[in-house]
């Protein structure tokens, strides 16, 4: 007999950004990373015998959790991987939604119909995650063994496992770093408990919640200079509390000029079809230097205060990875303390000030790669 705790990685950038990220290898969150610290004591008293990861860094980064205590090497498996969801990689839930909501329909919520050209069907993932989990569970006879995969992925074995359609809406997707305890013995695996979370509850870390998809739509300047000197007029009231040194006309000629250089880098933000707020992306600015510029990241007053700016920042973020830049550069004002916490919430670092009108202006930047993902 063996004993498999099969677990989902910790929480990456596709969860909290929602962007699709099935192949595509984003790093983790912060959060991520206290989840994989409450990962490593819950299995500090578990006897491991091997320990078998998917090849995604996310996975393999939640796997570490187990080595801080059990000295095992690391055997990663292609097929343990995420669905490959092809022309859908990196990009964002909402954006998907509005494009092909009847694929993207079927892919939430009728999985066994799910068909994409250049992607993986449900039943691909399914066939050959089993055929990976029965080969592991085979070679480490009468031991225990850790494996980390994903969610869909995880979802597809449990379909296999209990003999269930994956259109059950009863079968889980697991939380990231939720447990499943498995037993396989005579060709036959037992489930024995599915989602164990209570780990991330002892120590009160929070729990990924589905929230509202914001899509973004390419938006030009030029064509709505209204809208645009609004947004930035009401994003320089809330952090200042006053419109005094507002310049709405230089703010729009650059953003003009950001559009012209690539229409994707102004985007107009929505909730539906309810205009939720604008991202300003400026990529000539420090391009030599391989790093990116944020101009302004705006939502809307009602959108403030429940968690989404971070859906405009991984925007931001994807955007300048997937063209090579090593960092990302803003300034935050010293009396926008909102601002502050936000994006040092999210990796980013002071690097210096000047002195401007209402205080010190701090450039800020976010590094790919450092240690806070």
């Amino acid at each position: 007999m063996t004993e498999i705790y099969l677990i989902r990685h910790t929480e990456a950038e596709g969860n909290l950004y929602r962007a699709m990220q099935g192949h595509w290898d984003g790093d983790v969150t912060a959060t991520g990373l206290r989840e994989i610290d409450a990962l490593a004591e819950r299995m500090r008293g578990v006897k491991i015998d091997a320990l078998y990861s998917s090849d995604l860094r996310r996975a393999m980064l939640t796997a570490g959790a187990i080595r801080r205590t059990h000295p095992l090497e690391l055997h990663t498996l292609r097929e343990l991987r995420e669905i490959n969801v092809g022309p859908w990689e990196a990009r964002f839930f909402a954006d998907v939604a509005r494009e092909d909501p009847e694929r993207m329909e079927l892919f939430i919520h009728h999985a066994e119909q799910f068909s994409l050209p250049g992607a993986e069907s449900y039943d691909d993932v399914r066939r050959r995650a089993a055929a990976a989990l029965v080969r592991i569970a085979e070679e480490n006879e009468g031991g225990t063994v850790a494996v980390v995969s994903h969610g869909v992925t995880i979802r597809c074995l449990l379909s296999y496992m209990l003999h269930r359609s994956l259109d059950d809406p009863e079968l889980p997707i697991c939380g990231n770093t939720g447990i499943c305890r498995v037993l396989y013995e005579n060709g036959r695996f037992e489930v024995l408990s599915v989602n164990d979370c209570a780990h991330l509850d002892a120590l009160g870390l929070p729990r990924w919640k589905a929230s509202v998809n914001l899509r973004g739509e390419p938006f030009s300047p030029a064509a709505d200079p209204d809208f645009y000197r609004a947004c930035y007029a009401d994003s320089w009231r809330a952090a200042h509390g006053t419109l005094e040194g507002f310049e709405g006309e230089s703010y729009l000629a650059a953003a003009k000029a950001h559009a012209l250089t690539d229409p994707g880098c102004v985007l107009r933000i929505f909730d539906g079809e309810t205009e939720a707020g604008l991202l300003d992306l400026d990529p000539q600015r420090g391009a030599h230097a391989l790093f990116g510029w944020i101009s302004l990241l705006y939502l809307a007053e009602p959108y403030r205060g429940r968690g989404l700016g971070v859906q405009l920042l991984g925007r931001a973020l994807m955007y300048y990875r997937l063209r090579g830049r090593r960092a990302v550069r803003l300034h935050a004002a010293e009396d926008n303390a909102a601002a502050l916490r936000f994006y040092e919430k999210h990796g980013f670092r002071r690097l210096s000030y000047e002195n401007g009108r209402f205080g010190k202006l701090y450039l800020m930047e976010f590094r790919f790669g450092e240690s806070h993902v």
